[in-house]
C-alpha cells in the first residue's frame, strides 16, 4: 500500500505563516515530481506549486515570493512553507504525485493525499 498524509494545517492571521508537510509511505519504488494544490468550498481544486525529484520548482502567479516548496527524495516527504498569508489563502490543501510506482510495478496515477486545512483570518 502507498499512503499520502499531510499536515501543518491551522488557523492564522493574516500576514502569519504556516508550514505544511506531505509524507509518502508504503512500499514505495519511486515518486517522480511531487506538488500542492488548494481547494476552497465550491471552487475547482488549483495549482499551487510542484517540484521535481532534481529540485526544480514552478508556482502559480498568485503564491510566488510567499510559498516555498521543498522536498527530501531519501524522505519520500514534501514541503510547503507559506509566509504572508491572506484571507484568499484559505483552504483544504493538498499533496499530490502524479505517480507513484510500488515495488510490485503498479502505478499509482495523479494520487491524492486526503488534505488539511489551512484558514486565514483577517
Amino acid at each position: 500500500q502507498v499512503h499520502l498524509v499531510e499536515s501543518g494545517g491551522g488557523l492564522v492571521q493574516a500576514g502569519g505563516s504556516l508550514r505544511l508537510s506531505c509524507a509518502a509511505s508504503g512500499s514505495i519504488n519511486s515518486i517522480n515530481a511531487m506538488g500542492w494544490y488548494r481547494q476552497a468550498p465550491g471552487k475547482q481544486r488549483e495549482f499551487i506549486a510542484e517540484i521535481s525529484r532534481d529540485g526544480s520548482t514552478n508556482y502559480a502567479e498568485s503564491v510566488k515570493g510567499r510559498f516555498t516548496i521543498s522536498r527530501d527524495n531519501a524522505k519520500n516527504t514534501v514541503w510547503l512553507q507559506m509566509n504572508s498569508l491572506k484571507p484568499g489563502d484559505t483552504a483544504v490543501y493538498y499533496c499530490k504525485a502524479p505517480d507513484i510506482v510500488d515495488d510490485d510495478g503498479l502505478v499509482w496515477s495523479d494520487y491524492w493525499g486526503q488534505g488539511t486545512q489551512v484558514t486565514v483570518s483577517s
